[in-house]
């Protein structure tokens, strides 16, 4: 660590001669992504323990209490701080460079990083400890320690400086810049901003007016039907917000690395548009099971869910069409002779092929949870973290790798230590993802469920799951050694003498770069307006009901 210190420092005064806002982006950039792998680092090896333990193949590491502190703190690691600090790093990185203006306040960007990673800090005590083993999903009555909840309030607040500065930014080049397009990266990047203030308003409610006045005995039970309906608010939409970057990178990084163009700017924005506007208001498909709402808001939120499938479809299409086009201009011939032609051997590049696999069958595994009576079926069983891995652990986090092998280099200034590696890495990454969620998709049409530490079933059906928990503890192994590959490459990076050769940042154009666009392709005002009245058909008398029909109240339970 003393190392990577003094490189740090070296960085911060190499950035000395460079412009303002340049070298704020790349403190920012670094310090909120170091926080981000560093807990990704420490969130590894829990996973590889619970796939482990799960298994019954080793006894001696068979502890509930240990599983579930792990299994806590691997999902808050995960899922809330290594995304959110690696997201407000390639937001600030994002900002400086795509608009060449300072951000409007760089005391205001630090504050929200301190308040953010204090946060983390108290989350970490109670969760390391196992006094907060209440997986990543606030659900009530369960809870675990107040220091716990009012961390994980704080990273969200610390987080909401980052989306002010985002947005303020945003507005702050408009007015500068009167009638002139926003830069697309800049264009995701604030919607995803906004997005985020509305997908944490939901659960940063369910802790600070449910679960925290009960944690602290100030109240004595809390309703826990409006406990999940605020934190379904949350749970669908949190997935988009860390997948949005992953879509960024594939519309704004990928086609220039990949030796061509964009396929189209304004394909970008629209789906970018519908990835906000329909991401948010669809919670439910996860209260299918709750009897507080009724099954015709339950209908309401399953179509907005199947609708999401519409923007990721527009981006595989403009994305292999922008693959195409870089193979073609690369000398690809025939029907698919382009496919050969395509830069595998750059990391963001190959990033983006792998995900957008991952992303299709996840995808299709999503449409199956969406679906009413197909959620019933498996529900609580292991296909829904095989889906919600294969998503995320797939799909998102194989492109948060990809950008960081591109944008290591051109924050400090030292090349890439092992190109061969990253891609390697990537390969390792892909393949261990398919044979850790394979399985899990499987066993979950047999019957075995989920959120339990392990399987002494001693039936028929059970005894069918010994294979694939073997394969799945495999694919689980894979990850880890690929993960801390990663890592390892990241800080050899560091410590690499050779300097990058090409320090520049810029972005992909299009084919036909626009001059001009619809104002609701450029700018955030009316989808604003737009997502206020969505939620309040789809969330407010959901919401409001709790006052009037008396649903039953609990007191808390702690494991």
């Amino acid at each position: 660590m003393a190392a990577i210190e003094s490189d740090v420092s070296a960085i911060i005064q190499s950035n000395a001669q460079e412009s303002e806002h340049i070298s704020t982006a790349k403190k920012l950039g670094l310090w909120n992504m170091w926080v981000a792998f560093t807990a990704f680092i420490i969130a590894l090896p829990m996973g590889l323990y619970q796939v482990a333990e799960r298994s019954d193949l080793f006894p001696a590491l068979e502890s509930a209490q240990v599983y579930y502190a792990s299994i806590s703190t691997h999902g808050v690691l995960m899922a809330y701080v290594f995304s959110t600090f690696f997201i407000m790093g390639f937001g600030y990185h994002t900002a400086g460079y795509s608009l060449q203006q300072k951000l409007w306040s760089t005391k205001f960007a630090w504050s929200g990083f301190i308040i953010a990673l204090f946060g983390v800090v108290l989350a970490a005590i109670p969760l390391l400890t196992g006094n907060a083993s209440v997986m990543y999903t606030f659900y009530p009555p369960e809870v675990g320690h107040p220091i716990f909840y009012i961390g994980a309030t704080l990273l969200i607040v610390g987080s909401w400086f980052w989306s002010v500065d985002m947005i303020v930014a945003m507005t702050q080049w408009k007015k500068a810049n009167p009638g002139k397009v926003v830069p697309l990266v800049m264009f995701g990047v604030t919607i995803n901003a906004l997005l985020w203030l509305w997908t944490s308003a939901g659960v940063a409610a369910e802790v600070v007016f449910q679960i925290i006045p009960v944690t602290l005995g100030l109240t004595e039970t809390f309703d826990p039907g409006l406990a999940r309906t605020l934190f379904s608010w949350t749970l669908h939409a949190i997935v988009y917000f860390w997948l949005f970057p992953a879509y960024i990178v594939m519309y704004s990084i990928m086609p220039k690395e990949a030796g061509g163009k964009l396929f189209s700017d304004e394909m970008g924005r629209v789906a970018f548009v519908m990835l906000f506007i329909f991401s948010v208001p669809i919670g439910f498909h996860h209260l299918y099971m709750d009897p507080q709402q009724a099954a015709g808001w339950k209908l309401l939120h399953m179509f907005g869910t199947f609708m999401v499938a519409v923007p990721t479809l527009i981006t595989g299409f403009t994305i292999l069409a922008t693959l195409e086009i870089s193979g073609r201009l690369r000398g690809g011939k025939g029907l698919l002779g382009w496919v050969s032609r395509i830069k595998w051997d750059n990391p963001v590049v190959l990033g983006t092929a792998l995900a957008m696999l991952m992303l299709t069958v996840g995808g299709w595994g999503g449409v199956i949870n969406a679906s009413y009576s197909m959620n019933s079926l498996i529900h609580n069983t292991q296909w829904v973290p095989g889906h919600f891995h294969l998503i995320y652990g797939g799909t998102t986090v194989i492109m948060y790798f990809a950008v960081a092998y591109w944008l290591w280099p051109k924050i400090i200034g030292r090349a890439l230590y092992s190109n061969k590696m990253a891609l390697i890495q990537l390969w390792s990454w892909f393949f261990g993802m398919w044979i850790t969620t394979a399985p899990w998709h499987i066993l979950g049409l047999l019957g075995q469920p989920r959120r339990v530490n392990t399987l002494p079933y001693d039936t028929a059906i059970a005894a069918l799951w010994d294979p694939y928990e073997m394969v799945m503890l495999a694919g689980s192994l894979l990850l880890t050694v690929s993960g801390f590959l990663f890592i390892i490459n990241l800080v050899m990076t560091h410590l690499n003498t050779r300097k990058q050769d090409d320090m520049s940042v810029t972005y992909a154009v299009a084919v036909h770069q626009p001059m001009h666009v619809p104002k609701l392709l450029n700018s955030l005002s009316f989808w604003n307006w737009a997502m206020l009245c969505y939620m309040i058909i789809s969330y407010g008398y959901p919401i409001i009901q709790f006052a009037f029909i008396g649903t039953p109240q609990s007191t808390p339970w702690s494991y």
